[in-house]
């Protein structure tokens, strides 16, 4: 087993937008982003106790991986924690193509091992789950994960390590006010369960529920997001306004509420951040404490949304 349980803070930082190019329409967000503005981040996030960095290879192929390397120079490895994937539909074709990339994963971050790595996508369970154990037993991983697996798929990984006395200890999923599938899944359940940490990404489904977009201020042309949001804000505004008028009441954004929201029910949302300034959303939602009927609330008013924003990379859970 793992020499220590998995203890991470509550909340994660994501870094999927550190992978874009910086030109406007490639990648996710077509942020413009620096060096520089990128240190500023991360010694913000550390001062405020933000200690896990989640990213991915496939983030860029692997450019966000070599950012957060370059953000986090300087900084001694017991300060923070590293969260990155392995991708199946990027494997290569050597020996092992799971240790081959996490190999890779390693140079990039330069660093000796992983705190919390991920099998990003399912595709066979059975082949891409064994690879891990090895690396488990060496150190290089502290600590799996599964991400965008069903309930079914995280029940046989979890088999497979415990066969070698390892275990699932946290899955990752798409899962936001907008998009509860994992929970009408029984897989929260599941992790509560278990003591299996369950981490939300997308919660603030790419800007979409911030408060900051509108019909009349729509998300920015030439982006991804912008194709998949801009045509439902419409119907997103009534909780949206919802949600600030609760954040007005602390002190706080539709944004920090979105995240609290996720919070409070059991889960560790990834916050993808790239200003500084973000982060004190981040810990404003750190202490904002919802009422049951303002969770319920909020998610009456998403169920009558009525929106879809699965990715096109997810499979119903």
């Amino acid at each position: 087993m793992t020499s220590k349980a998995l203890t991470v803070p509550a909340v994660a930082l994501g870094t999927w937008a550190w992978g874009d190019s910086g030109e406007a329409g490639d990648g996710h967000f077509g942020s413009q982003l620096s060096e520089s503005g990128l240190r500023e981040v991360v010694d913000k996030a550390l001062s405020d106790g933000l200690t896990l960095w989640d990213t991915a290879v496939a983030y860029g192929m692997g450019r966000s991986e070599t950012a957060l390397a370059q953000a986090l120079t300087g900084r001694h490895r017991s300060e923070y924690q590293l969260s990155t994937k392995f991708t199946p539909q990027l494997a290569g074709d050597g020996d092992d193509p799971v240790a081959d990339m996490l190999e890779q994963s390693l140079d990039r971050m330069r660093t000796d091992h992983v705190d919390l790595f991920w099998i990003h996508n399912p595709a066979d369970v059975a082949r891409w789950t064994p690879p891990l154990i090895p690396l488990l037993k060496s150190g290089r991983i502290q600590h799996v994960g599964v991400s965008n697996h069903t309930m079914e798929q995280i029940a046989r990984a979890d088999q497979i390590l415990g066969e070698a006395g390892f275990r699932v200890e946290a899955v990752q999923n798409h899962y936001s006010l907008l998009h509860r599938s994992s929970e009408r899944a029984g897989i929260l359940d599941h992790c509560r369960e278990h003591d299996v940490r369950f981490f939300a990404y997308m919660v603030l489904e790419q800007g979409a529920l911030t408060g900051r977009y509108s019909p009349a201020r729509p998300l920015p042309e030439g982006s991804s997001r912008a194709a998949v949001y801009n045509g439902i804000l419409p119907r997103l505004r009534a909780l949206t306004d919802r949600m600030a008028e609760i954040g007005e009441d602390r002190g706080a954004y539709a944004a920090d509420v979105a995240i609290a929201w996720a919070v409070a029910k059991g889960t560790t949302p990834i916050v993808g951040i790239t200003k500084a300034g973000h982060i004190d959303g981040v810990v404003r939602a750190r202490g904002i404490e919802l009422a049951d009927e303002e969770i319920a609330e909020l998610e009456a008013l998403a169920d009558a949304a009525d929106v879809d924003t699965r990715g096109w990379w997810e499979h119903e859970m």
